[in-house]
């Protein structure tokens, strides 16, 4: 004889309902476009995942963007290498953080992205350690050295399965600010390296554990060089602990990459993914290489790289998420379309800046149009990344009109799962930006690369307005 189950109370539907949204639960009912499960569950959640993602995200960006600072110090303790293999430990990593943004694309949906974003930050302790010691001689051979800046690169595939993820926690209307939030506080990694890396590095701050110091010749002076990569480590280890206890698994979100992969047969994700080459790709690329720029074109004249270098991303990172917040009230495609008309104007003045002929060049015009590059390449990331759910959403939403609920709520998921994976996948590409541009720099005149550059931004302006911004475009965004 069965046992008839009991009635559940409203106490012990409230405490199921505790249990479901609780840290580090696995969600199977998310409904974040129903107003009413949004103000009274779904708004609590997605910021407590959004707030645990953001830190995590940028010590990713940290790890990514290390070389960055530490190349700029190399030569002075005494490694003696050429600015071109300088430029290439630069470059290095954004083949690593590129290709596997590829991989963590359609990982992070299959294994959860609460594990995931914790698996993901606590191997980033690996380099950071290799890097540190091997950073305290400076005999270790320039293949070992090129060895640990790919394998750092790792550090920047975290943004692919963060914004994929953060994504699926917001509605529509929040899509915008909260991807925004998330990249652009992420993208802070690269000033926040860029600015504290040059200061743990004058002192044993770390104490005996960390080891000696090296001699700086320049300077004549002692620095602890490896300071720059031993600081992060206890850091990305609370990180990790923290992703894997708050953060939530998203079954909406689960998907194999058998159904993934239809965004290879999307027109738009291979659009967006050349537009947001344009944004990001320029962001992460300017910041890996300019440095280095201030260091062989105005060091000569008392501008330090370690001084002003942070400054750039730090404007771009805080501009995405105005980026983002601009596209949720007039569209995303126009705020993409003043990012590539701004960033083309920017490089006209750096371009004018910087030394030739002999002339010393103007280091406060190159330095602002620098500034101005990053702060409408920071616009572009947040408007393309409101763009995408957008268009997708859209589209799936039309093809379902007049086929009753279950297809619109099919319809819905459906475009969820695929602006997910295009956005990772654009991610991914564009964070090839981050070698292009330093390589560009390696290989040819700054100024050749520069105007190169601002040709590739006129073919994105005109994508952008042909198929998202003029009347009558084919996916208004």
């Amino acid at each position: 004889m069965s046992i008839p189950s009991p009635t559940p109370t409203p106490d012990t539907v409230r405490s199921h309902r505790r249990e479901t949204y609780r840290p580090g639960a696995t969600i199977s009912d998310w409904r974040p476009e129903d107003d009413g499960f949004w103000e009274a569950t779904g708004h609590r959640v997605a910021q407590r995942n959004l707030w645990v993602s953001i830190p995590a995200l940028m010590l990713g960006f940290v790890v990514w963007q290390v070389w960055s600072v530490t190349v700029v110090k190399l030569n002075d303790v005494g490694f003696g290498f050429t600015q071109s293999q300088l430029f290439w430990l630069t470059a290095i990593p954004g083949i690593t953080g590129g290709t596997f943004r590829i991989l963590y694309t359609f990982i992070g949906p299959i294994f959860g992205e609460r594990k995931f974003t914790a698996f993901s930050t606590i191997i980033l302790v690996m380099p950071m350690l290799w890097l540190g010691f091997a950073l305290q001689d400076n005999g270790t051979p320039y293949w070992e050295l090129a060895l640990i800046a790919a394998v750092c690169g790792i550090g920047g595939a975290n943004f692919a399965s963060s914004m994929a993820n953060i994504g699926f926690f917001f509605p529509k209307r929040e899509k915008g600010s909260a991807n925004g939030l998330n990249g652009g506080l992420g993208n802070l990694g690269v000033s926040v390296v860029q600015l504290v890396a040059p200061l743990v590095v004058t002192a044993a701050v770390l104490g005996a554990p960390a080891g000696g110091p090296q001699h700086d010749a320049k300077e004549d002076t002692d620095i602890w060089l490896q300071n720059g990569a031993f600081l992060w480590v206890p850091l990305l280890v609370v990180m990790a602990l923290l992703a894997w206890f708050l953060m939530n698994d998203l079954k909406v979100a689960a998907a194999p990459f058998s159904q993934q992969k239809i965004i290879f047969k999307r027109k738009h994700n291979w659009l967006m993914t050349w537009l947001y080459v344009g944004t990001f790709g320029s962001f992460i690329g300017f910041a890996a290489g300019l440095p280095l720029l201030i260091k062989n074109n105005f060091e000569a004249q008392g501008y330090q790289a370690t001084t002003y270098a942070w400054i750039g991303p730090f404007v771009g990172a805080l501009m995405r998420w105005a980026g983002g917040w601009l596209s949720d009230r007039f569209g995303g495609a126009r705020v993409t379309m003043l990012s590539f008309v701004g960033m083309a104007a920017s490089l006209v003045v750096v371009i004018f800046a910087l030394p030739h002929d002999g002339d010393q060049g103007s280091f406060w015009a190159f330095f602002l149009g620098f500034l101005a590059a990053f702060a409408f390449s920071g616009l572009g990331n947040g408007s393309t990344f409101r763009q995408i759910p957008v268009i997708f959403r859209d589209q799936h939403m039309r093809e379902a009109e007049g086929r009753g609920p279950e297809a619109q709520a099919a319809a819905l998921k459906q475009s969820e799962m695929e602006a997910g994976a295009v956005t990772g996948f654009s991610s991914a590409i564009a964070a090839y930006g981050f070698f292009f541009i330093p390589a560009m720099f390696a290989a040819m005149a700054v100024t050749s690369a520069l105007w190169l550059f601002i040709g590739f931004y006129a073919t994105c302006l005109a994508v952008c307005w042909w198929f998202y911004a003029r009347k009558g475009a084919e996916a208004p965004s």
